[in-house]
This record gives structure tokens, sequence and C-alpha cells, in this order.
């Protein structure tokens, strides 16, 4: 594959494994597809072979074993990481925000010009099809350079001024400022379902690097070749950029492991994570065992309820639940928004509306999942429904490896809040149908759910009374509610949340995606009758940087 541009060679040279410098790159202008993985990490700008054990890729459409293999690290490589990272974090959150947002572009110049390089690895290692992966590749990019127009803009800093008054009484008020400043070293946890959105250069690395923070990541074992050529195009960005060497490393190793390791170090100020409900709670309990208990910030576990009212399903029942089948099956069933569950008045509008949906998921094609684990889990988890539903649909099975074969199940209300089993994730393409007597029923059942990342409504005009009653409730128990659409598919943007109340995340409070995510891994700090000349920026007479700012209560860039 020829490259043509003078940064795509300048990363095709860093991540070939004989070439392999953090700085003095040689530019080169080919790329041979067996040369480029080292199976090394990365550690503050070094390549280092672990001493653990050894995995690797596997492609799951085949089963095929990957090369090379990668060796896990361990306490010697979280130490190492740790430090680097605590002696990068002084220089590096004081770089400007001009300064940082070039550094965070760079990243994503880098990861782009990676092109088809990283595509067909990252296609390879997780099964997903070449229009998806591309379209991450483009999210990832367009994410970082999100939140470098967040620097630049300047409201993160949430920077408030109230003015001395000497003369009030009875007593006089000091002058007070106020500024967001950055948390500390942050260890990311890559994502199985988003090999490069929500993994090495995700939005927890994109937002921890924007507040300021050096980043720990720990890759993921389903897509380490993956992982390993985006964390080079980083370190590039980390040199070319003049970071200190120890603002990003990449280790791999086991949760119980290295990453229970890397939680409890104490130069590690908060976590990002993304998976399971068990993997992101041992996180949080082993944070809040620490002498110095440190904030997780887990995404973990989510049905994405439906909604259709009555009226909607009297008039187009049979529309939307050919569209529900198709946002269940979407990846395989594998995002974290898939609709797990519709919740809905029983009668012939939810029949034909299961019908529809039923004769899609029998149709679909079943897909390859993103590891033999996950498979295997999906597997067990449809069996465990069928042993508590009614089966609707199931596609048909095929002899090839690991593929997801979607099913859809229905059951009564009453039975389906007497079961754990209904309520919990399935990570696939399976769904429950609950039938519910009317629509005061369908409130009891949303009141019982478990936190959620989303919740989807749909509404005709004559439902809206219902849908205000509804929408009262899913607003304590969702992150994101939508009107006529469907979860699958998450806008990365200014108003974008993505999380939820337990368990969907561990923290109700915050987003993983959208600008906002930021403010995780920032802290505020007040100034009191501090002397000008140490002012920050932010807070500094005269608005030097040109920020919106609270003054007295009014903003203003006065």
């Amino acid at each position: 594959m020829q490259i043509v541009t003078a940064r795509a060679a300048r990363v095709t040279n860093l991540i070939t494994a004989s070439n392999f410098r953090p700085q003095g790159l040689r530019m080169t202008a080919t790329v041979n597809r067996s040369a480029v993985l080292s199976g090394q990490m990365i550690i503050a700008g070094e390549p280092v072979y672990g001493s653990g054990a050894t995995i690797h890729g596997i492609d799951p459409s085949t089963n095929a074993t990957l090369e090379p293999g990668y060796r896990h690290g361990g306490p010697d490589e979280v130490d190492r990481a740790c430090a680097a990272a605590a002696e990068a974090f002084g220089p590096y959150r004081r770089t400007d925000a001009q300064t940082r947002a070039r550094f965070i572009e760079s990243i994503a110049d880098n990861i782009e010009a990676l092109g088809d390089t990283l595509v067909h690895r990252a296609c390879t290692e997780s099964g997903l099809p070449e229009g998806r992966i591309r379209g991450e590749v483009g999210r990832t990019a367009g994410q970082l350079r999100l939140f470098a127009s967040v620097l630049r803009e300047g409201s993160w800093n949430g920077a408030r001024i109230d003015p001395a008054q000497p003369d009030r009484t009875p007593l006089p008020r000091a002058d007070i400022r106020q500024r967001k400043v950055p948390l500390g070293p942050v260890a990311v946890f890559g994502a199985s379902n988003f090999p490069l959105a929500f993994s090495v250069a995700g939005g927890d690395t994109a937002s921890a690097l924007a507040a300021g923070c050096p980043v720990v990541v720990k890759a993921h074992d389903a897509h380490p070749g993956t992982s390993e050529l985006v964390a080079r195009a980083i370190t590039e960005a980390v040199a070319s950029t003049g970071m200190p060497a120890g603002t990003f490393s990449l280790l791999f190793g086991t949760g119980r492991d290295l990453g229970t390791a890397l939680v409890t170090d104490p130069r590690i100020k908060a976590v990002g994570f993304t998976g399971s409900r068990s993997g992101g709670t041992a996180l949080v309990r082993a944070a809040a065992a620490r002498p110095e208990p440190i904030p997780v910030y887990a995404e973990m576990s989510s049905i994405n309820p439906v909604f259709p009212l009555p009226q909607a399903l009297a008039a187009r029942g049979a529309e939307l639940g050919a569209a529900f089948a198709g946002s269940l099956t979407l990846g395989s069933g594998q995002f974290c928004t898939n609709p797990g569950l519709v919740i809905a008045v029983d009668g012939p509008g939810l029949d034909a509306f299961v019908a529809a949906a039923a004769a899609a998921v029998a149709d679909a094609t079943p897909t390859a999942m993103l590891t033999p684990n996950i498979a295997e889990s999906y597997a067990a988890g449809v069996t465990a429904l069928a042993e508590e539903a009614t089966v609707e649909s199931r596609a048909t099975a095929t002899d090839e490896p690991n593929r997801c074969a979607a099913a859809l199940f229905s059951t009564d209300a009453e039975s389906f809040v007497d079961s754990e089993v209904l309520q919990q994730e399935v990570f696939g393409a399976s769904s429950v149908i609950v039938r519910c007597r009317d629509t005061a029923q369908v409130r009891d059942v949303a009141t019982r759910l478990e936190g959620q990342l989303t919740a989807t409504v749909h509404a005709d005009d004559t439902d809206l009374d219902d849908a205000g009653e509804l929408l009262d409730i899913l607003e304590l128990k969702a992150g994101r509610i939508l009107f006529g659409g469907w979860p699958t598919g998450v806008e990365v943007g200014h108003a974008m949340v993505h999380g939820g109340p337990y368990p969907s995340t561990s923290d109700s409070r915050t987003t993983s995606v959208g600008s906002l995510a930021i403010e995780r891994f920032l802290r505020p700090v007040a100034y009191q009758d501090v002397p000008p000349t140490l002012l920050p920026a932010a807070i500094a007479d005269g608005n030097p940087d040109r920020i919106w700012r609270r003054v007295d209560g009014q903003l203003t860039k006065d």
C-alpha cells in the first residue's frame, strides 16, 4: 500500500518494528504489513516486551490466531508507567490550551494516516466489516478534534470571579476566583466492542488528555495489534509536539492482575472503563479501598428499553417492529445501546410489531461476534432467556465459528418483574418483549427497571399524555431519552449524554461521550486574594485568554 503524505510516512516508519524510535523518525514510503507490529507495549515512548503470559489476536470469523504474540506486563511495568505519568503530570498540565489542542489534533492526524494498515488489522481482530471500522476511525479522529476545539473555546476552565468588596458590611468580601485543574494521571481500560473509539485513543483517553492528565492505557486483549498501532501513533504525537514522554503509555495484562495494580497505584488519580458489570464493579471496589479513594468512571450494563405506545403501535406496528429488529441486530447486537427490551400494551398493534420483528430476526444472517468468549457468553445468555420466556423467533444457526444468531423472546409483565434473568443484559442480538395490560402497567414496569444508558419512546399525538407520564419516570432511569428513533448510534457532540444510573455506569453524573466528558478529570480550585501576577490566565485580570467567565455572577468575556 502506498502512503502519499509526509505525516503518513512518519507514522509508517514509527509503526515498523525495526525502525521504531520515539524521536528522530525517518520517512519511508511504503508499509509492509508483515513488519508493522512488534508485539510490544509502550511505556513513556519506549517499546517494552512483557514477561508474562503471551496472548494473540484472534480473527473471530475463522478462529485463526494472529501474529505477533503480546506478552502481558505485571507490577514492574505498572510501576514504570505510573512513575513516568507522575513525572509528566507537572509539565503537561501546565501546557497552554493551544499547545495541548495541537497535540491532540496531531494524534487524530496520525491515526488517520495509518490508513488501510489500521483498518485491515482492526477488521481482522474484531470481525467487524470494513465500513464500520472506517467509520470508527473517523469517529475516533473526530472526537479528538472535538476536544481540541473545547480547549480553544475555554469554558472547560469553569472560570468564575467574585471581585473583592472591601466596603461590604457587616463584613468585607475577599477577592475569590475559581477555575478547574486536572486530577492527575488517569488509567484507561480499552473496550472490546469498539477497537478504536472506546479504546487506546477513544473518548476516555481524549478527554483525559484534554483535561491535562497523562494517560496509562490497559489495552484489551481482543485487539492487541490495533492497540499497538494506535499507541504508536499517539507516541509519535507526543514526541513531535514536545510533550513529556510519560504523557502516554500502553500496557497489556489481565484485569485481575495488571488492571488491579494499575487502579490501586497511588499515582493514578482516576479511571475510565468500558466493559462488563463484574469488571467495572471490581475496579470500583479496588479504587474505593485505596488509602486515597479515586473516582472510577465505568460504563457497564444496559438493556436499553423501548416503549412503543398504543396509538403508535396501532398506526405503524409492523413498521416499528422491522426497524426495531434492524437496531437490535446491528453489529451483532454488540453496541452498548442495542435495544434488549420492549415494553408495550398487549393488543393487535403489538402483535403486528412482534410479527414484523420476528420475521426480520428469522431472516437475519448470523455474523461473527468480537471474540470466542463473547460468542460463548451470548449463547449461554440466550439459553437462559429461553428457559424463562417464550421464544418468538431465532435466526438460523450456522456451523461457522462465533456467529451471533439473533433471538427474540416474549413474556408478561408479572413474569418479567419477578425474574432476574430476564432483566439482565445479554451482550448480543437478543431482546425480550414484555406484554402489559395497560399503560399503567407499562409505567409500573418502567419504575422497576435498573439504570440504563438509553430509553426510547415511540408515540403519536394521542399518546403524548401517556408519554409525558412515562418521561417523568425515564428521567430517573436513563442518561439519554429518545423519541421516534432507535438507540444505536451515539452522536459525538456537546449535548450528548452516554451514561446513566447504576449499573449502566458507576457514576450517573457523567458522560463518556461528548465534550462534557472532560469534566470527569477536572476539579475546581478557589483562589482567594492571590496576587495578580500569580493568577492563572483563565482567571487573570484583563481575561488574556478571551474566554467566557462568570464575573460577579454574570457571564462575560470582558
